[in-house]
């Protein structure tokens, strides 16, 4: 039995507790929220966690202003993975998150969803600080990034060279105070927005900017992570990933339908498409915290072969290319280029 820890109790983090008890191979152990968190070894019901909706609520429930430090140093002995559901406004809140578990000792599997290619960049520049402490760190691993990049890395395989990876997500959401952190991330991504200035908004501002927009967010070319990953991978340059799409915040429904395109050039020469579409019934918490938990096995049967230190999802698959073994040496790369350019 793989027990697990989820910080973050909103939209995704109840929903990972109600998947977590249809997987007879996981037990949920832990969870917390930022005003207190509740450890059980025997397991969690995942139900008792939906319908609480706030840590605190939970009976047994400890209140903490510092909840995922108590969580984890009273119990990261009897943790073998954990999940950061955690909203990431500004950019640095979860890579900061993650130097505090490394403060703290835990020894074992992290898996995130973070969707900002700069977040991922912070997350892979700690490569270093996982290794040393014992932990492998397993970045992007929901739908998009995620699911979607991973079918990018592995329909590449068709190819001797990408051309082009565009990515189109349709998100249909009814429950504003289950997603709220999910639909701020969404907003930050919108030409006059970014994550500093949505960390700052309150509620209010929040939905009477949803209001001016009949509740559609529509976005595109966003600074997502797929691109760093696919180029981490190998499988193309960043600038060839494109990724977008439309969120109904009033609507379950999927406005349009999730999908990826691989477009590339074959061994004989010929230009062909991929295609991956993701069902419509399938939603959002669907398609981001199933692939956590296949990533986070994943993640421990690495673990247990003594693999340390930060990957992608995309790295989980097939490589494609030159396997470039950090972050690091890819900046490094780029900056004894700009600087001959220069000269």
């Amino acid at each position: 039995m793989i027990n697990i820890a989820v910080l973050g109790s909103g939209g995704l983090g109840q929903n990972m507790a109600l998947l977590i008890e249809q997987k007879k191979d996981f037990r949920l152990v832990g969870i917390c929220d930022r005003n207190a968190y509740f450890f059980n070894l025997n397991g969690i019901n995942g139900l008792t966690v939906k319908e609480a909706k706030s840590v605190e609520k939970i009976k047994g429930a400890k209140k903490s202003t510092n909840s995922i430090k108590d969580l984890l140093l009273e119990n990261k002995e009897n943790i073998d993975a954990i999940f950061i559901a955690l909203p990431n406004l500004p950019n640095e809140f979860i890579p900061n998150v993650a130097k505090d578990i490394v403060q703290i000792g835990y020894k074992g599997v992290i898996v995130d969803a973070l969707k900002r290619t700069k977040a991922v960049e912070m997350i892979k520049n700690l490569d270093s600080a996982f290794k040393g402490t014992d932990i492998l760190y397993l970045t992007g691993c929901g739908a998009t990034p995620g699911l979607l990049t991973a079918a990018a890395a592995l329909a590449a395989q068709s190819f001797v060279e990408i051309l082009d990876v565009t990515i189109t997500f349709g998100v249909g959401i009814s429950n504003w105070e289950m997603y709220k952190a999910t639909i701020r991330e969404d907003i930050a991504h919108l030409p006059e927005f970014n994550p500093e200035i949505v960390s700052q908004m309150t509620d209010e501002e929040v939905i009477k900017e949803l209001e001016k927009r009949n509740g559609i967010l529509e976005l595109h070319h966003m600074e997502h992570a797929d691109d760093i990953m696919l180029e981490l991978a190998n499988v193309c340059p960043r600038d060839r990933v494109t990724t977008g799409g439309i969120v109904d915040t009033r609507n379950p429904k999927k406005p349009i339908s999730t999908n990826v395109k691989i477009t590339g050039r074959t061994f004989e020469g010929k230009i062909s498409t991929h295609q991956f579409v993701l069902g419509d019934e399938t939603t959002m918490a669907a398609n981001v915290n199933g692939p956590i938990l296949g990533y986070m096995k994943s993640g421990l049967w690495l673990y247990s072969l003594g693999v340390r230190g930060s990957i992608t999802s995309a790295d989980v698959m097939p490589h494609f290319g030159t396997y470039k073994e950090n972050y690091l040496d890819i900046q490094q790369k780029q900056k004894a280029t700009l600087v001959g350019a220069a000269s």
